[in-house]
């Protein structure tokens, strides 16, 4: 995979695994960018028995020879990023010293935050979002009345849009809340000052870097937030994020052309699982879906929420597959379906699939478990035979090849097939 460019790209309502596979490949690559969303994503990666979260840096990070890259797509809450830097620098040589940050991306403010609380609270249908700011950051950006991290290489123009946001926004919250809104403007100001100082040599025109990478053949590693589900033109709109997920939002989102791209990697779990609210046909709303939830340990890794859990779907997944350009597939996860005794995989949708998931009539084929464990399996040979026929009919069915196989948490725990 030296001196190309891979996109790795969530297929379903996030929560895949993407974390995983992209430490374990960005050894292998010069740059790992992460082209969206903001900190409320999170990407847990288990290396030498520790567990580390990542909410806004890339997952590769703590290779000692990967230069990290937060891209023009996403949207940085600057304390968020600050602890998080100081905490992978207690795994890995000095993060700042190899971490470029797009001047283009949109800065998450109190104000936002609070904005997200609100409106949240006064949905008649609730969407469920992370309250951390996401959205209304996101909107400012499209209304072009948003702050950019550039700001904070003029620490006198900052200053001025810091002060005009903070009287503007609190005197607009005050309008749509029912509750009193102020902030203190002394902290905001002296808090984000703070992080401009911190934070001033690492931001940079990172799309620019990464064109000038390409013109080198420098290897380049182009890790998703979110799932394409979630997508906020092809999810399952409005349940979805607030920023582009699939390999589209990815040239935009770093800054380089789409014939870039030589391959897409598609991270997908054995079964199916969802936060928060909005349709999901194949939940399992029964003793499968705790079971499910209690051998993955699904909860979020950014809020704790536990995952709504159901069986694969496979006319969702070809879709995604389909809008992405899948070249391969990693398969996660297989081992939490060892000690089930029947499988089930939906096949089709009776009326015909579609993005909305309005059709609740699913077709299943069910298939025997293997019931015994799979985490020792190095290689393919070594799965169960019923595990094998699994993971053979889902191939065939989606007519895309299945070449990484996650059986464990660990990055040891997994099969090249």
């Amino acid at each position: 995979m030296m001196r190309s460019t891979l996109g790795v790209i969530g297929l379903q309502w996030g929560d895949e695994g993407k974390g995983k596979i992209v430490h374990r490949l960005s050894r292998d690559f010069s740059y790992v960018v992460r082209f969206n969303g903001g900190n409320n994503a999170g990407h847990t990666i288990v290396q030498n028995g520790q567990s580390f979260v990542f909410h806004i840096l890339p997952s590769g990070i703590l290779h000692p020879s990967v230069i990290g890259i937060i891209g023009d797509g996403t949207v940085i809450d600057p304390s968020i990023l600050w602890n998080e830097i100081q905490e992978a620098n207690r795994l890995t040589d000095s993060v700042q010293n190899r971490l470029f940050i797009s001047e283009n991306a949109h800065v998450i403010f109190p104000w936002h935050i609070e904005m997200d609380i609100i409106l949240e609270k006064q949905r008649s249908c609730k969407i469920g979002t992370t309250k951390r700011g996401i959205g209304p950051v996101y909107g400012d950006k499209i209304y072009r009345t948003g702050i950019r991290m550039r700001s904070m290489l003029q620490p006198v123009t900052f200053l001025k849009e810091l002060k005009e946001a903070i009287s503007e926004k609190e005197a607009f919250l005050n309008q749509i809340s029912q509750e009193p809104v102020h902030f203190d403007a002394k902290k905001i100001i002296d808090d984000y000052m703070f992080y401009a100082e911190k934070l001033h040599p690492m931001i940079k025109d990172t799309g620019s870097v990464l064109r000038e990478a390409l013109r080198k053949e420098k290897s380049i590693l182009l890790e998703g937030a979110q799932g394409t589900l979630l997508d906020i033109n092809y999810g399952s709109y409005p349940y979805v994020t607030s920023s582009p997920t699939t390999i589209g939002g990815a040239t935009t989102g770093a800054g380089i052309p789409p014939s870039s791209i030589h391959d897409v990697l598609g991270i997908v779990k054995a079964y199916v699982t969802r936060v928060g609210e909005g349709p999901f046909p194949t939940e399992q709303k029964n003793e499968l879906g705790e079971k499910l939830a209690q051998e993955g340990h699904e909860f979020g890794a950014t809020t704790g929420r536990p995952r709504r859990c159901g069986w694969l779907d496979l006319p969702a997944l070809q879709y995604a597959i389909d809008i992405n350009g899948i070249t391969s597939l990693a398969l996660m996860k297989l081992d939490v379906l060892d000690s089930f005794s029947e499988i089930a995989i939906c096949t089709e949708y009776k009326n015909g699939f579609s993005p909305a998931f309005t059709e609740t009539e699913l077709i299943y084929q069910t298939f025997p478990g293997w019931n015994q464990p799979t985490r020792h399996c190095k290689t393919w040979s070594e799965l169960p035979p019923k595990a094998q026929n699994y993971i053979q009919f889902i191939e065939d069915a989606i007519h895309c090849p299945i070449n990484i196989i996650s059986v464990g948490p660990g990055e040891k725990e997994t099969i090249l097939k």
